[in-house]
């Protein structure tokens, strides 16, 4: 064994072995702080008045985004409209046309938005904190909350002892607690857990703290409600982590720093990006968050203003603000629509805006991260969590009290899972109609006579805006930017790597709305996603798990194949769509493979400056242990006549002592 896994044996054998099952011997003294459920009928407190860091152009920025959405959806529908307004409706048509405006007014909006971040971005006016480049020491005592569930303690908690190491090297770790708030059902893992937190805490410069709860009440949003109702009261900000979340010590305290200079603001959120991606399919994910991801933030940071959102982790958040107004309700009815809220985060920041505390997200800092699930298959299972809590707020939508902006991000949260049902029934829809037209005029069955009156060719194209407008801004920026260009391995490294990401993208979209499409269905039966541990390190999928999880993709493009049978004039139209479809398992097996990650990453396609970063680290690292500094191979040479001369003369003498002893 090594020799911190010797010191974490130790620790446990003296502290733990005669503590309760809970490990409540390894927390402070409790400070309670009341946190009451929050009404959402019609005793709910009304909404608070606008807080002091608004923009004060907000209400122009609203207009000036939305007047742009609303009319790029007119300009667009237009055209299908005039053209199935030629001759009567159909209802086949009507209802074509009604599914296309839905979907051209989320893509305008969102395109929109990813326009404002760009502009926001370039003229640099992301900052509205004005992080200084040096945050002072903290004048106020801060928790780091990392709840745990079932996970890997050994690779969780080593990100959380990056943090502390980060918050020791400069200085202020004494104003920091880490709580590890483990909902670990497993006794087994919960076993390993405080064998890992006893060695974190015996080298921890930071108060460092372990606590399970006997029941997983309420899931995280229980967690963190336990935690705050019990050791709330000692502590003005708590920064949530989740268990693949590392912030560095810089980040955390200009965030504290920002706080307290702004005593309204209950909540800000960090853009994290991804890191240690490994498959093939994770450095897709990683590399689109970090070149394309900040544009999307930037845009939601600059229209929202303090009515923002909340991701759940990586995010500071004012203690007593959060007891008082973000207790979440319980939902009358059965799940998966019932019960305790799943998708809690962006509720708490609803309701921390309606009490009147700002809630904002910054583009502005660096050093927040996250990692990716390692697969398509272990992506999808997420999103079964997250699409079936998005829905739930379809209840929420008319709560009294809350801001117009919460509501309507409560109402994106749901439209960006209801986006792909929308869009596959759109496709099947447009089909019929052409399957239709060509069974009754034959003249039809030229190639390009129905694209003047297909609107399916531009649902096509504004998905492909979807996906490159906003990739484009961001390359741009990238670009632009000689420091960052630089950080990403040159213009040469990024345009490869942008323009196989936006291929891959495009070839994922298909399989991705069927899939997503499938679990809004068995939602919307009744079918509860249940909580199950996150798999954070990934082995390459099997052939017969792969072709199991994606039948509902193979059937929809065979199902896509028997339609174009009557339209074959679409066929070409629709091979992007289909192919990728009918590939499903390939693409799933192939991109889950670490190898041909490794081989992406070896070769600069796909990289991030965290990654080059990493890279120079380990080389110099490798360099200094090689070819040491004079000073520091003085020291070793010292070191080592202390390893060998000294045991030697203490053995010498012992062995002296024992042989007088037994003369």
């Amino acid at each position: 064994m090594d020799g911190v896994s010797n010191l974490a044996l130790r620790y446990e054998s003296d502290r733990f072995e005669a503590a309760p099952s809970l490990g409540e011997p390894w927390l402070p003294s409790e400070h309670p702080l009341d946190m009451p459920r929050q009404q959402l009928g019609a005793d709910a407190p009304s909404l608070g008045a606008a807080p002091a860091t608004s923009p004060v152009d907000i209400g122009k920025r609203r207009t000036l985004l939305f007047s742009a959405s609303l009319l790029l959806t007119f300009l667009i529908a237009l055209t299908p409209y005039q053209l199935y307004a030629r001759d009567t409706f159909t209802a086949l048509e009507g209802f074509a046309l009604a599914l296309f405006v839905v979907l051209v007014a989320a893509v305008s909006t969102w395109f929109c938005s990813a326009i404002a971040g760009f502009i926001s971005l370039h003229k640099g006016e992301e900052d509205l904190f004005d992080f200084p480049v040096i945050a002072p020491a903290p004048r106020v005592r801060t928790a780091l909350l990392m709840p745990l569930y079932n996970e890997d303690a050994a690779a969780v908690l080593a990100r959380l002892s990056k943090v502390e190491r980060s918050l020791a090297g400069l200085g202020v770790a004494h104003w920091f607690d880490l709580f590890v708030l483990s909902d670990t059902t497993d006794e087994a893992v919960a076993a390993e857990e405080r064998v890992q937190f006893s060695a974190l805490r015996a080298r921890s410069r930071c108060n460092t703290y372990y606590r399970r709860r006997p029941k997983n009440v309420e899931r995280k949003a229980g967690n963190i409600t336990d935690w705050v109702s019990r050791f709330g009261g000692a502590y003005a900000h708590m920064i949530i982590l989740d268990a693949d979340s590392v912030m560095s010590g810089e980040t955390v305290i200009k965030l504290v720093d920002a706080m307290e200079r702004h005593p309204g603001v209950g909540l800000i959120q960090t853009t994290p990006v991804i890191v240690g991606a490994e498959t093939l399919y994770a450095r897709a994910q990683q590399f689109s968050v970090r070149m394309f991801g900040r544009v999307a933030a930037a845009g939601l940071a600059w229209w929202t203003g303090a009515e923002s959102s909340y991701w759940g982790h990586n995010a500071i958040v004012r203690v007593k603000a959060f007891a008082q107004c973000a207790g979440l309700p319980v939902l009358s009815g059965p799940k998966p629509f019932g019960g305790h809220i799943l998708s809690h985060d962006v509720v708490e920041a609803a309701l921390l805006r309606r009490g009147g505390w700002a809630v904002h997200v910054t583009p502005a800092l660096d050093g927040s991260t996250e990692e990716t699930p390692p697969s398509m298959l272990e992506f999808m299972k997420r999103d079964r969590r997250w699409c079936q809590g998005n829905l739930q707020h379809l209840r929420l939508l008319a709560a009294p009290g809350l801001h117009p902006i919460n509501r309507l991000q409560l109402f994106f949260g749901c439209l960006s899972y209801l986006v792909s049902p929308v869009w596959l029934l759109s496709l099947l829809v447009g089909l019929g109609i052409q399957a239709q037209i060509t069974l009754t005029v034959p003249e039809y069955w030229r190639l390009l006579a129905p694209v003047k009156y297909d609107p399916i060719i531009w649902a096509s194209l504004l998905t492909a805006l979807m996906l490159v407008g906003p990739k484009l801004l961001g390359l741009a920026l990238t670009l632009s930017r000689p420091a960052e260009r630089k950080a990403f391995g040159g213009a040469g490294a990024i345009l490869r790597s942008a323009a196989f990401e936006s291929a891959y993208s495009a070839v994922m979209a298909p399989v991705m709305m069927v899939g997503h499409t499938r679990i809004v269905l068995e939602i919307l039966s009744g079918k509860d996603a249940g909580w199950t541990a996150q798999a954070r390190d990934g082995e390459t999928l099997a052939w017969q798990d792969a072709f199991r999880a994606h039948r509902w993709e193979i059937n929809t493009g065979l199902l896509f194949t028997a339609i174009l049978t009557l339209a074959p004039h679409l066929v070409i139209w629709f091979a992007p769509i289909v192919l990728p479809l009918l590939a499903s398992p390939f693409i799933a097996v192939l991109t889950s493979r670490r190898d041909l990650g490794l081989m992406a990453g070896r070769s600069g396609l796909l990289v991030t400056p965290e990654e080059i970063a990493a890279r120079s680290e380990s080389h110099d690292t490798a360099i200094h242990q090689l070819f040491p500094p004079v000073s520091e191979r003085r020291e070793e040479a010292a070191d080592e006549l202390d390893a060998t001369f000294w045991p030697a003369l203490i053995a010498s003498h012992g062995a002296q002592q024992r042989a007088g002893l037994a003369h």
